[in-house]
């Protein structure tokens, strides 16, 4: 019977020895893997690791302590947030004569007259103010003067006709 008695100490203590070690080996991948996840810097998960490995238990405490508190996907996710309400203020546009936040609709600021756009002569489409063409029904919104001349300031230049291609031109260069 004390033969018996020893076999299953020795096979209770083997036994406990291969979970402490699977235990230990298991918080030595769990600690590099998670600083992996907190850091870009290649070393740091190896030093982590054998940091745990060599201290076991009071390795890792000293680890959670010490580690980043966030990981790179939380600070990336925290940037594009921040991002995105950066982009929301300044893409509300605010009235040149107070400073007041207003709508892209509006024609003048409700808090101090001023006046934001003008609407086209024609559809009534929105305008800014330096435009002499709506870009929606192509009218002019330049009036003419009492004679019935447009102002040279405000002229609308046409563009220029495209001169004709020479077909020697063409030719030569088909041969190159």
């Amino acid at each position: 019977m004390p033969e018996s008695l020893n076999d299953m100490f020795l096979v209770a203590f083997v036994f406990a020895a291969v979970v402490a070690a699977a235990f230990w080996l298991a918080i030595v991948i769990w600690a590099s893997r998670d600083m992996r996840m907190r850091s870009r810097d290649p070393v740091a998960p190896v030093l982590v690791g054998s940091l745990v490995f060599l201290l076991n238990l009071p390795g890792l405490l000293i680890y959670v302590l010490l580690r980043p508190r966030e990981t790179l996907s939380e600070v990336y996710e925290r940037s594009l947030e921040e991002e995105a309400l950066l982009q929301e203020i300044e893409e509300r546009p605010s009235c040149p004569g107070c400073g007041q936040r207003v709508q892209p609709g509006w024609q003048v600021c409700p808090h101090c007259h001023h006046r934001l756009k003008k609407a086209c002569v024609d559809c009534g489409y929105l305008l800014e103010l330096p435009w002499n063409i709506c870009p929606r029904c192509a009218t002019s919104q330049i009036t003419p003067t009492s004679d019935g001349t447009i102002p040279t300031s405000s002229r609308h230049v046409q563009p220029a006709e495209p001169a004709p291609i020479d077909a020697r031109w063409v030719a030569s260069q088909e041969l190159d």
